[in-house]
């Protein structure tokens, strides 16, 4: 590999990382802060919700486009300023609705996602994909680990102004920082005949591993990213713990996308491993609302952020496997719009259910979608072998 390619690659990862840290730093104290506020459980919802509502419209028309146009570079700066106007937004606009519009917004630029993604693993051949999307993944995590690490230390002294002014400073340098990607030349224009490239929504492999990921994401999004603060909170935990919780989700989540990258993953292979984290991602939903302790709440984080890591990693891999790569942005825009559906309908059947019975009710139905990914996954598994 040369110096240039890889110099193209560390600016890519460096932007990665500041967008992800833009869109998430706010994100563990924002339960406890709605909540503060007087926001409803259900709204809540809603306002959680949001943040897939944009991305489940969008992604699949800015993969078609993406296609199209052949680059890449404009959708990624679309998504880095979207996520810095995000949350200027929130900064003026500080109460319920203001959270509903910006998360709405949030969830445009997490649609250029897929620009991101595709140009970075343009660079690795078919065989190194896997090891390239876990590499990605993993300064994705690294990002929103280090927004959860600043919002824990800043939060209860300076509120969530200061979270909001950090994610717009972020977003800005982030689109800096995007002008001096260089990629090959597009033809530039959009053309009817990319509508051909849909086609590859109909392959079954796709459809069958972006509903897996569907699952994945709706749970963590309805737990380790919102409700589970709340049910810390219950339990007497501090505004610093409830911060530390995420920190050890996000620490597991980017420990585990760099073994999710490593030879020894790729050994053991997506057939062990994704049934293996659906299931631990499914005891994690009953254990979290009947768990008392607040440490043991504290380690039970590490087990969502397996599932970020290594779970996320192989099933955007084996999703994308066999895509040609001319039609490789639309099948990532149709992977990301079917599990942002997940992570806007998820949240919103957690929190009408948590308002009108329990928290308990509401993981164990979280628990039960987690387990049907792992029989699926199994069956899958299962079933190809003989033809292996």
């Amino acid at each position: 590999m040369t110096a240039d390619a890889k110099k193209k690659q560390a600016l890519l990862l460096a932007v990665v990382i500041l967008f992800w840290f833009a869109q998430y730093v706010y994100i563990p104290y924002q339960t406890p802060y709605l909540l503060s506020i007087q926001v409803s459980e259900a709204f809540l919802g809603s306002i959680l919700g949001a943040y897939g509502v944009t991305q489940m419209l969008m992604r699949l028309p800015i993969g078609v486009m993406a296609d199209s146009v052949g680059r890449h570079k404009i959708f990624i700066l679309s998504g880095t300023l979207a996520a810095g106007a995000a949350s200027l937004i929130r900064f003026l606009l500080p109460g319920g609705t203001g959270f509903l519009a910006a998360n709405l917004l949030s969830g445009m630029a997490s649609s250029m996602w897929i620009s991101f993604m595709v140009m970075y693993t343009g660079f690795f051949p078919e065989e190194e994909q896997q090891k390239a999307t876990g590499r990605i993944i993993l300064c994705n995590n690294f990002g929103i680990l280090l927004g959860f690490l600043m919002s824990s230390l800043l939060y209860k002294n300076f509120g969530m102004s200061l979270l909001c002014i950090l994610s717009i400073a972020a977003g800005v340098l982030a689109t800096l920082l995007a002008f001096f990607l260089k990629e090959e030349k597009g033809t530039g224009a959009f053309s009817h005949i990319s509508f051909a490239s849909l086609k590859v929504c109909l392959h079954k492999r796709l459809i069958l591993f972006s509903l897996l990921a569907l699952i994945q994401q709706g749970v963590q999004m309805s737990t380790a990213m919102s409700f589970t603060a709340q049910i810390l909170k219950e339990r007497g935990a501090s505004a610093f713990l409830i911060g530390f919780s995420s920190i050890i989700y996000m620490v597991s989540a980017v420990l585990t996308s760099a073994f999710s990258s490593s030879k020894k993953a790729v050994k053991i292979g997506s057939g062990t491993l994704i049934p293996i984290v659906f299931f631990t991602l499914g005891l994690y939903c009953i254990l979290i609302p009947i768990t008392p302790y607040i440490p043991l709440l504290l380690a039970l984080q590490l087990l969502p952020g397996m599932a970020t890591g290594i779970l996320f990693s192989n099933l955007t891999a084996e999703a994308m496997k066999g895509i040609p790569a001319k039609i490789k942005s639309t099948a990532m825009g149709f992977y990301q719009a079917v599990y942002a559906l997940g992570m806007t309908l998820f949240p919103m059947f957690t929190g009408s259910l948590a308002a009108g019975r329990s928290y308990l009710a509401a993981y164990i139905l979280l628990a039960l979608a987690a387990f049907v990914g792992t029989a699926v996954s199994l069956i899958y598994y299962c079933l190809k072998k003989p033809a292996a």
